[in-house]
């Protein structure tokens, strides 16, 4: 079996730089501004929206955690589906809670992670032949 094909260089890369984008963002939530700083800019941002205090909690914790471990399983090429599905899910909350702040806020940060994960749902997963869920498989073959 070829392992290195278009296709499968193809969806390592968008895979990988998916995963990068994710996990050195999740990164600096939980290390650099922890989560203590991200629940108090999301209170800030939010004050007077009617959003209860506990969901904005939850949402720092939630979408910090699956951006970080998610990000990092894109790039090791673990559970690539589970964590596919998980960032969308972040990406939902982040652009809802974004659009609540600031109706036109800037998208820069949003659609190139929104255009890669839809992307990378879309291609075939066979495709992901450089993935240690890959390896696994062959290695249990």
């Amino acid at each position: 079996m070829t392992y290195f094909t278009n296709e499968s260089v193809l969806y390592f890369t968008l895979r990988v730089i998916l995963g990068i984008l994710f996990f050195f963002q999740g990164y600096d939530k939980l290390f650099k501004l922890k989560i203590k700083g991200v629940i108090e800019f999301f209170h800030e941002e939010m004050r007077g929206k009617n959003v209860p205090s506990f969901l904005l909690s939850l949402s720092a914790y939630f979408t910090s955690l699956i951006e970080f471990f998610a990000g990092g399983l894109l790039i090791l090429g673990l559970f690539k589906t589970y964590a596919l599905c998980f960032l969308g899910v972040d990406l939902i909350l982040v652009c809802g809670a974004f659009s609540m702040m600031k109706p036109m806020w800037d998208m820069q940060l949003l659609f190139p992670r929104l255009a890669i994960l839809s992307v990378l749902l879309y291609l075939p997963g066979n495709w992901d032949l450089l993935s240690l869920d890959q390896l696994i498989l062959q290695f249990l073959k």
